[in-house]
């Protein structure tokens, strides 16, 4: 008998397998800190991935809409940017709450763990 919504309360479905793997996680974080964009190069320094990783993890965030990629010419150079989509915002923002939950989750498990056993945590106010 399949179990209810309420009985799969770990099973965490907003966590978004698109978002969730760790490159594309720093590129979207990184695109989220810089609302106007970031050059590729830059993109690339701050996520430490190579030319040919970023790309393949560009366009893998492009064709689930998350990202734009702006082709273009500064002088006579070519200069692509990176940037969010609205659509990208507002799933990593859900990708974001469901996340929150997950370590809000282990924490009281923690908590309850260490209650449990007689040694209560000491939080931080």
């Amino acid at each position: 008998m399949p179990k209810s919504n309420s009985d799969a309360r770990f099973s965490y479905d907003g966590l978004d397998r698109v978002i969730h793997e760790k490159a594309r996680l720093g590129v979207l974080t990184s695109l989220m800190a810089h609302p106007k964009g970031l050059a590729f190069a830059d993109l690339k320094q701050l996520c430490g991935l190579t030319d040919g990783n970023l790309s393949r993890h560009l366009q893998v965030l492009q064709e689930a809409k998350l990202v734009e990629i702006l082709k273009g010419y500064e002088g006579n150079r070519p200069h692509t940017t990176c940037r969010l989509t609205a659509e990208g915002r507002n799933r990593f923002l859900e990708y974001l709450s469901v996340l929150e939950q997950v370590v809000r989750d282990a924490a009281k498990a923690a908590d309850d763990e260490e209650a449990a056993a007689g040694n209560p945590r000491l939080r931080p106010a």
